[in-house]
């Protein structure tokens, strides 16, 4: 495990999208919280999407997600932040024992969670270890990932697809749209 009270620094800094969101609680209080703390221990908040209220994305839940995007610089290295992100989480109440408990009893791939923070990209970089895989590889399936990222980086092109993340959006809502 890495210490993050010593961080791991890369060359330069690095622009990354962190995806943050929650079902249980005052989420919209908790994103606050997390991006302050995101400040303090992950790098510069370059700036954060409007709050966005979804449905739970497979899984059944009683409460909707609010979910909020943070572009970040950052000199962290991508596990380094990872760590971060995770810290925050924890700080912020996250108990993964008692979601995969719940996972667990209903037997689905999901459980409601008082916050959850993604690394959804770290500049153009592909990254595939044990702990992490960037880009996310289901962003471009979630809805609730591209509209808040396309708020703030529609341009961003995925370093694998080419595609960017408006054109993600747009696929995925025509496909909202035909399923309707």
């Amino acid at each position: 495990m890495h210490d993050t009270s010593t961080p791991t620094p890369s060359a330069r800094p690095i622009r990354a999208v962190v995806l943050a969101g929650g079902n249980v609680g005052d989420t919209a209080a908790r994103l606050q919280r997390a991006a302050v703390l995101l400040a303090e221990r992950g790098g510069r908040v370059v700036q954060a999407s409007s709050q966005l209220m979804t449905e739970p994305w497979g899984f059944e839940a009683a409460g909707r997600f609010v979910n909020q995007a943070f572009e970040i610089e950052t000199t962290l290295a991508p596990e380094a932040l990872l760590d971060v992100l995770q810290s925050i989480e924890r700080d912020l109440g996250r108990d993964r024992d008692a979601e995969q408990t719940e996972r667990n009893r209903t037997g689905q791939r999901y459980a409601s969670r008082l916050i959850d923070l993604d690394l959804i990209c770290y500049g153009d970089a592909v990254i595939r270890t044990e702990r992490l895989t960037v880009p996310h590889p289901l962003m471009a399936e979630r809805e609730f990932v591209l509209r808040p990222m396309c708020e703030l980086v529609p341009a961003w092109r995925h370093p694998l697809t080419g595609r960017s993340v408006r054109e993600m959006l747009e696929t995925i809502c025509t496909k909202n749209e035909t399923k309707r």
